[in-house]
C-alpha cells in the first residue's frame, strides 16, 4: 500500500473512532434525559399490607391524577396550626413521620405525603409539573381544617423547592404564616454542576428553581441550614436569603446534611418560631 493509501486508511479509522465515540456520547446523554428521576429521587416503596402504628395519627390517602399518595397525619385536640411538611428524595413516611412529640410540644398538627412511589404512594414521578401538582392536591386536601389557624409549611432539602413554590403559587389569603426551608437548595443545576458536572445543564427535565419562587413570598421565611452540609453546601442559603424578601437565615454549627436536626440550634429555632406564630 502506496502512501496516499495509508493516509486514507488512518482517515477511515480516525472518523470511525470519532463516530464510535459520537455514538456513546449520545446514548449516555439520551439515557440521562430518560432516566434523571434515577439520580433525583431514591424511592424506599412499602407494602400495601403497611400499617402505622403512631397513637394518633390518622393514615390519609391522597387522590392524584392516576394515582393515590400516602400521607400521615397528626391531629391534636385543639392545635394552633398545622406543619405542612415535604421531606427529602430519599426513604418514605416510616423513616420521616418521627418527630411527633415535638410537634405535640408546640401543639401543632403534623402533615406529610410520600411522592409517587414513595412508600405506599402508587404511580411513579414523570415530571416536575406532575409532582407539583400532587403536593397541591395534597395541601388543597387539608387547607379547609385549618381555616383560622396558623399554617406552616416546611420543606426539607428536595422538599424546599416545592414547598417555596407552593407558598409563592397560592392567593393572598390562602398563603402560610410561615415558610420554613432546611437545608435548601438554589436549583438543581446549580447541584449538578456540583455532583455531576459532566451533565449538560439543558438536558434538565427538573429545574426545580428554588431562587425564583422563594423570591416571590411575601410572608416570613426560615432557613436553617448545617454549615458542613456536603451535598448541598451552606452557601446556597446564604444566596437564597439575599433574593428573598424577608427571610431569617440560622446556620447550624457542625451539622452535615443528615443530621441537621440532631441539633438543638436546629430544634430550638424551629420551636420558637412555631412558638412566635
Amino acid at each position: 500500500m502506496d502512501a496516499v493509501g495509508d493516509h486514507r486508511m488512518t482517515g477511515r479509522i480516525v472518523l470511525t473512532i470519532v463516530g464510535l465515540l459520537i455514538g456513546v456520547c449520545c446514548l449516555l446523554i439520551s439515557a440521562v434525559y430518560v432516566w434523571q428521576e434515577a439520580l433525583l429521587f431514591e424511592p424506599e416503596p412499602l407494602p400495601p399490607g403497611h400499617r402505622f402504628a403512631l397513637p394518633g395519627v390518622v393514615e390519609v390517602a391522597v387522590p392524584v391524577e392516576g394515582a393515590l399518595l400516602s400521607a400521615l397525619h397528626l391531629r391534636l385536640a385543639n392545635p394552633k396550626g398545622v406543619v405542612f411538611y415535604l421531606h427529602g428524595n430519599a426513604g418514605n413516611l416510616a423513616s420521616w413521620f418521627v418527630d411527633t412529640d415535638f410537634y405535640r410540644k408546640a401543639n401543632y398538627d403534623l402533615f406529610m405525603i410520600d411522592y409517587r412511589g414513595y412508600g405506599k404512594s402508587t404511580g411513579r414521578i414523570r415530571s416536575e409539573a406532575q409532582l407539583r401538582a400532587d403536593v397541591a392536591a395534597a395541601w388543597r386536601l387539608i387547607a379547609p381544617r385549618y381555616q383560622g389557624r396558623r399554617k406552616v409549611f416546611l420543606g426539607r432539602s428536595l422538599g424546599t423547592a416545592l414547598v417555596a413554590g407552593l407558598a409563592a403559587g397560592l392567593p393572598a389569603d390562602e398563603r402560610p404564616d410561615l415558610t420554613i426551608l432546611v437545608s435548601p437548595y438554589w436549583s438543581v443545576a446549580e447541584l449538578e454542576r456540583i455532583h455531576y458536572p459532566w451533565i449538560p445543564a439543558v438536558l434538565l427535565r427538573y429545574p426545580l428553581e428554588t431562587f425564583r419562587d422563594i423570591s416571590r413570598i411575601e410572608g416570613p421565611v426560615l432557613l436553617l441550614h448545617g454549615d458542613r452540609d456536603e451535598l448541598i453546601p451552606f452557601a446556597h442559603s446564604e444566596r437564597l436569603q439575599g433574593v428573598a424578601r424577608a427571610a431569617q437565615l440560622v446556620r447550624i454549627d457542625g451539622a452535615a446534611h443528615n443530621d441537621v436536626q440532631d441539633f438543638p440550634k436546629y430544634t430550638n429555632a424551629l420551636a420558637q418560631r412555631l412558638a412566635d406564630l
